[in-house]
């Protein structure tokens, strides 16, 4: 690996942080990500990504770290989100579409302040891509203490959640509520676009947020219908070699049904009954006679 890596690149102190910053970002997005994606709002996870933007240029103002400004700015966004929309799809396009054209509007001044106030463009490319290596390594327990309360909450709401995500309707029907729902789940998922826009920019973060967790569903839904069928099959295979065992025991003693059932699997093997000449499903039932 020597050819890749500058020798000492491992044991070096940035390196590590970016590390640490870079799987706890990955993994809060991850777990957001996936409810993200079933409840369709991976427009509001991009329109949280210009507010972000708008919240580390504001960071960069007042002097403090932009993972503030990103997350404080973020659980802004998607308090308004919220607040604005209904539980409607339409409803919700239309406040994520609002808060999107406003966040982007305040993103370019406060960008344009920040390039007068430092007379350079070090904050825009910090903002928009990342700078993960050049993060204080104090900023680390705050990373994870964010992530763990985005996990949280997604662990705390996770049934009701699952069942609004899909069904918002049932879930209304049965009580739960589910403004209070959306409201938990749009504040863990602003902390988690505040945490990937720190570790890899906030044009990035949506990538991290809806990429990985829609190729994870993709993948499950489909390794879900092979078990489903291969477990189907194996249970058609036991049954029907149950029936087989039963007429090879006792063939005069069982219902004339279970002498004559579908067409024959040609996967199995055919039995052939005592003192018959064809087997079992190719024989047939001998036709009855009324009697006057």
């Amino acid at each position: 690996m020597h050819w890749l890596f500058e020798p000492g690149f491992f044991s070096s102190q940035p390196v590590h942080t970016a590390f640490v910053i870079g799987t706890v970002a990955a993994i809060a997005s991850g777990v957001v990500g996936v409810f993200t994606v079933l409840r369709g709002q991976s427009f509001a996870g991009h329109a949280l990504t210009d507010v972000s933007t708008a919240g580390g240029s504001a960071s960069f103002l007042l002097g403090i770290s932009p993972l503030l400004g990103f997350v404080g700015f973020g659980l802004v966004g998607a308090g308004t989100i919220d607040a604005i929309g209904t539980q409607r799809v339409k409803g919700r396009d239309l406040a994520t579409g609002i808060v999107l054209g406003a966040a982007t509007g305040v993103a370019a001044l406060l960008l344009y302040y920040d390039t007068i106030d430092s007379a350079t463009t070090g904050a825009t490319q910090t903002i928009l891509f990342g700078s993960i290596f050049e993060i204080d390594p104090s900023t680390i327990p705050i990373v994870i203490a964010f992530c763990v309360i985005a996990i949280g909450i997604i662990a705390f709401l996770y049934r009701p959640l699952l069942l609004a995500s899909t069904s918002n309707e049932l879930a209304a029907a049965r009580g739960i509520p589910v403004r209070l729902i959306s409201l938990g789940f749009m504040a863990a998922l602003a902390v988690a676009v505040g945490l990937s826009s720190l570790a890899i920019g906030a044009i990035l973060s949506t990538t991290l947020l809806i990429g990985p967790a829609a190729t994870a569903l993709r993948l499950t839904n489909r390794t879900d219908h092979r078990r489903r069928d291969r477990r189907a099959r194996h249970l058609a295979r036991c049954a029907a070699r149950l029936r087989q065992l039963l007429l090879g025991l006792q063939p005069d003693r069982l219902p004339r049904q279970l002498l004559h059932r579908r067409p024959h699997d040609p996967r199995l093997p055919r039995l052939r009954a005592p003192g018959s000449s064809k087997p079992h499903n190719q024989t047939r039932a001998a036709p009855c006679s009324l009697a006057s």
